[in-house]
């Protein structure tokens, strides 16, 4: 029988991708043995509309950036693709019915995204259409009774590095990790640039990034808090 294409899907607004998107990308993939994962920077979250978003095309540009040097990690224009408000369930149905019973497919967020997934657009479908991945971070607490029990979800706890035991399930499972202790803030290197401290972000931001936030000035003139 043929190999089933294992492809992660990570969504958010990547402002700017950081190595901590890149760490969690690299660690999920080893560890759930991915074939390739699919950055899906977002046009404008519908959970940020609160604040201004970097323009899409910059986003995109440090993405490939980022990832150039890694085989198995891409970006995908889906949702740049489409200027209207595009929500995850609807990014999730474009991703199967392009892959088919071809691929399995595993959406990645963090546990921050899983605390609030409840007030996202068709939650319930979204969380039985696809399996998915729960990324903790350092000093937070993943509540895993936050969806009711007759969702029919199977929650499967990878805390301390276990290895996956994937079920016969294609959707419907839920895997907390915390593979990934790397903990950056978007909000501390936005603030860095706009300072001018540069040289903090070293061990914060790829290399290639840092020199585009350079060469087109992002975050200079924002007056974000």
């Amino acid at each position: 029988m043929d190999h089933k294409r294992r492809i992660g899907i990570y969504g958010g607004s990547f402002d700017p991708v950081h190595l901590g998107h890149i760490e969690v990308a690299r660690c999920v993939s080893r560890q759930f043995q991915l074939d390739e994962l699919l950055f899906v920077p977002a046009f404008h979250a519908p959970h940020k509309l609160t604040r201004p978003v970097t323009s899409h095309l910059h986003r995109h540009a440090m993405l490939v950036l980022a990832t150039q040097e890694e085989p198995r990690l891409c970006v995908s224009t889906v949702e740049l693709e489409t200027p209207e408000r595009r929500y995850t369930v609807e990014t999730v149905e474009h991703f199967q019915r392009l892959f088919g019973n071809d691929a399995d497919l595993f959406f990645v967020m963090g546990a921050d995204s899983w605390s609030d997934v409840t007030s996202w657009r068709e939650w319930e479908k979204l969380l039985s259409m696809t399996n998915h991945i729960v990324v903790t971070r350092p000093g937070f607490a993943v509540k895993t009774d936050i969806v009711p029990q007759n969702l029919g979800l199977e929650i499967i706890d990878l805390k301390g590095g276990r290895s996956p035991v994937l079920s016969d399930r294609d959707k419907g499972v839920v895997f907390i990790t915390d593979v990934v202790m790397k903990d950056i803030s978007a909000t501390e290197i936005r603030k860095a640039v706009r300072e001018d401290r540069y040289a903090e972000l070293t061990n914060l931001v790829p290399r290639l990034v840092t020199e585009y936030l350079k060469k087109y000035r992002l975050y200079r003139d924002s007056n974000e808090a």
